[in-house]
């Protein structure tokens, strides 16, 4: 095959590559020591991402990019190697090695052409007529015979930017002797390919772009631009053979690149730089004609999938709504929100095909019938195992809110895709599925698992602390894994009490400069972590630090770890350690007893943290109201969601706690019932109220939710009071609480006798509040270990249930922020 030697291919101007090259900084060029006519790419050795230090030895002026062998060369570290010395044996005594990669001209000045070997100094011409008279090359210089020669030319292989050895010779002296050899060794390219497809000589920190169509040098330029920009290291040894391949591909773009079967390298550099070609051009007026959108066209990360929606007008109609909704999107992945929902129409395109005789493409044809179809579907599939219940509740409901923005966008009106669609193609909200129970108490990791893995975090990536220092942060904060991810550099703070406040965005809200109290121990992980960073990169001023940088192209340290990074380092940690054990009762021959039973590792991962972050809290009982602020959430019913028990659970939990449940004098009041029937804790239910450490039957003030009492809630001296093991926790709280406040009256000076008689709690309320807390201790230390464990657990699920209930504005007994590690220090 002959294909015609053009030394820089070029084809009529193309507005694509104009704007390419347009978009190429002047800063950018300067820094690639960029010559239009040189077409050479040089990698600046002092750049932190395109350059490395150069080889120690004298006279290599390889760079290197490892800091294994010594620091030293492949070439230098494979002669350390065989001279058998240490390195700074072989430093002080290796010898200069003079073989010189690159071509330098002849010293003679204004002389055309290049000196015959790089010690010589001298072109052929004058190194013979040097030689004939007997005088060094500084001598011959100063010579009157020592006049410049004009140049042979350029080297006629398209891609060498050297010239040519003599008159007689179309090549460098490099390229002939490689053309030599390539014959004797039987090469079938004919010479005009073969000049048009050969690599230039490499160069080290040197990249040859001549014999590349002016498109693809474009296309190089700026996706290199982009890259770098990002933070993306490049070696210029991985580039050259990249610009080798294109220009023996004999490709007019990237895009024609065949990519299938290159290397891993190769493969990242064309979609790495055809993806920034591509986006230059992006606007959301052209990519939402196509069937894959990339997310960068609408300010968003990721891509929309539409092509397998089988219907051309759900298809489009599809793309219409994703138009629409695409701005309001929020949170760290509002393509994948997106992709959910348009998920949810695949399935009904699907349905649409399997169960229309047309398969669903005319919209005209549609009826209830055909949303029938799709809901039985659905409802086989949940069955089949192929679609879990949550999905299928989640997926009606999105398809219906779906069609009905869809016909709001006037998407049934003439010429728009659902025109003609009947108004009976449409989701009722009876055909909306009722949630599944869920039988877990939302996602929160139990307190024995917890310490257990508290145990094991000096395993976590030792060799990069800030791994653990991230998990630590979840665990202690309860953020989001993203929000931890990319928490500022200066994201401490303390309050005007001078406590330690953690200062986060809330992305997924849109919510910055959120403040959350922490604790001490907390603020010292942060300040180690910070230590750290400024070591690493003391020049970035520290506005622009962040406190987790990636490892990852990030010369500076102002890109933060993604929380999918995060994710996989967690994950690999929590496999590998050894069975996680906790309690477990089961039933054995009739009998419920606790077994240490291994926890199921699939169910700890980083957001589990902030479900555990709630359940600590609300099982130390801070208020609904209170929780939601730590949460940072808008609504109550989004916070009881991360705490919530089963009905099944509560139930079971009540029943046990029952047996242990006291009047106001410790006396056991649930052990002459026979059975906890149905109606009798749907009565327990209605029939009480919520008070200070415990529950009040009095029908008034149960009838004003707990707002009517007459004793001003002196619970434990009325008739009416319950309590129960649940209550232990608060009762101890509020007789210390008690206990503080008569020996702060006692010592108190500066009031009248009335007033601190009126505010000093009765040695009546104190005897009883003891009394009942001495008969509930009695009672759970007369239990068996069995028993005893049991009744914790019961306790747990109850005291997670009372915490979503709003507060009453009743008294209070002041709660300290829970620690996970309370033996910690700060």
């Amino acid at each position: 095959m002959t294909i015609a030697l053009l030394r820089n291919p070029s084809t009529e101007p193309e507005e694509a590559t104009s704007a390419l090259l347009a978009a190429v900084t002047a800063d950018f060029q300067k820094l690639m020591s960029w010559d239009a006519d040189k077409r050479q790419l040089v990698f600046p050795r002092d750049h932190p991402l395109l350059g490395a230090p150069e080889c120690p030895v004298t006279g290599c002026d390889k760079m290197v990019f490892h800091t294994k062998d010594h620091g030293l060369c492949v070439g230098c570290a494979r002669r350390l190697k065989t001279s058998g010395q240490s390195l700074e044996e072989f430093l002080s005594t290796v010898k200069r090695h003079w073989r010189s990669i690159g071509v330098l001209d002849c010293r003679v000045p204004q002389c055309g052409r290049p000196s015959k070997t790089s010690r010589a100094g001298l072109c052929s011409t004058h190194l013979r007529r040097k030689d004939r008279l007997g005088l060094t090359v500084e001598e011959f210089i100063l010579h009157p015979s020592a006049k410049p020669l004009p140049g042979f030319g350029p080297c006629e292989v398209a891609s060498c930017p050297r010239s040519r050895d003599g008159h007689s010779r179309r090549y460098c002296l490099a390229h002939d002797q490689r053309r030599m050899t390539e014959i004797r060794n039987g090469s079938t390219h004919d010479e005009e390919t073969w000049r048009l497809t050969t690599p230039a000589i490499a160069q080290a920190g040197v990249v040859s772009l001549l014999g590349l169509p002016d498109r693809v040098v474009a296309e190089i330029l700026y996706g290199l631009q982009e890259r770098v920009a990002a933070g993306i290291r490049h070696k210029d040894h991985h580039v050259r053979p990249f610009c080798d391949l294109l220009r023996t591909r004999q490709v007019g773009s990237l895009a024609e690149l065949d990519t299938s079967g290159l290397s891993k390298i190769n493969t990242s550099l064309a979609t790495g730089f055809l993806k920034h070609v591509v986006r230059l051009s992006l606007s959301p007026e052209t990519e939402r004609h196509k069937d894959t959108w990339d997310g960068a066209a609408f300010g968003m990360t990721g891509y929309l999938h539409f092509e397998k929606i089988s219907q051309p007008w759900l298809r489009r109609a599809t793309k219409n709504w994703a138009v629409d909704d695409a701005p309001r999107r929020r949170g760290t992945n509002p393509c994948g929100a997106m992709q959910t929902q348009i998920n949810c129409i695949v399935r009904l395109s699907e349905s649409l095909r399997l169960n229309r005789p047309d398969k669903g493409m005319d919209p005209r044809l549609l009826g209830r019938d055909d949303i029938v179809a799709f809901l039985n579907r659905m409802r086989y599939l949940v069955q089949q195992g192929e679609v879990a219940a949550s999905r299928h509740v989640t997926d009606v409901r999105h398809i219906r809110r779906m069609l009905i923005l869809m016909r709001s966008l006037g998407l049934t009106q003439p010429d728009q895709p659902l025109h003609g669609l009947s108004e009976q193609f449409t989701l009722r909200p009876e055909d909306i599925p009722d949630d599944p129970e869920d039988t877990e108490a939302g996602r929160d990791i139990p307190p024995e698992v917890m310490r257990q893995l508290c145990d094991h975090l000096a395993t976590l990536v030792p060799d990069d602390p800030q791994v653990r220092t991230a998990a630590e942060l979840l665990m202690d904060t309860g953020r989001r894994p993203d929000e931890i991810c990319r928490l500022p550099f200066d994201c401490l703070e303390r309050d005007s009490d001078g406590e330690p406040v953690l200062i986060y965005d809330n992305r997924k809200a849109f919510r910055n400069g959120r403040r959350l109290p922490i604790a001490k121990a907390t603020a010292g992980i942060i300040v180690e972590q910070q230590q750290r960073v400024r070591t690493r990169f003391p020049d970035t001023p520290v506005k622009d630090l962040v406190l987790m940088p990636t490892p990852v192209a990030n010369p500076h340290g102002t890109k933060s770890l993604s929380a999918s990074w995060l994710g996989g380092r967690h994950r690999t940690w929590v496999d590998s350690m050894p069975a996680l054990l906790v309690p477990t009762v089961v039933e054995v021959a009739g009998e419920r007893v606790t077994k240490m039973l291994p926890f199921d590792k699939a169910k700890i991962f980083p957001y589990a943290y902030r479900h555990t972050y709630a359940q600590r809290h609300a099982d130390a009982g801070v208020p609904v109201d209170a929780l939601r602020v730590l949460m940072d959430h808008r609504q109550l019913d989004t916070t009881q969601r991360y705490y919530r028990v089963s009905e099944k659970r509560q139930r079971e939990a009540v029943e046990r706690v029952a047996a242990m449940q006291f009047d106001r004098h410790g006396n056991r009041v649930w052990r002459k019932a026979k059975a906890v029937l149905d109606s009798e804790r749907a009565r327990r239910a209605i029939g009480e109220v919520q008070v200070p450490y415990g529950t009040c039957t009095e029908p008034s003030n149960v009838a004003a939710g707990g707002h009517d009492c007459p004793v001003r809630f002196r619970c434990v001296g009325c008739s009416h009071f319950r309590t129960d093991a649940s209550y232990l926790p608060d009762l101890e709280a509020y007789l210390a609480d008690l206990l503080r406040n008569r020996e702060r009256l006692a010592a108190f000076s500066h009031a009248d006798d009335w007033a601190k008689s009126e505010a000093m709690p009765s040695d009546d309320e104190i005897s009883r509040v003891r009394r009942l807390v001495k008969r509930v201790r009695e009672e759970l230390d007369d239990l068996t270990d069995e028993d005893r464990a049991q009744i914790q657990q019961a306790v747990t699920v109850v005291r997670r249930t009372r915490a979503g209930v709003v507060s009453l504005g009743i008294p209070k007994v002041r709660q300290p922020m829970p620690d996970l590690r309370p033996e910690r220090t700060a």
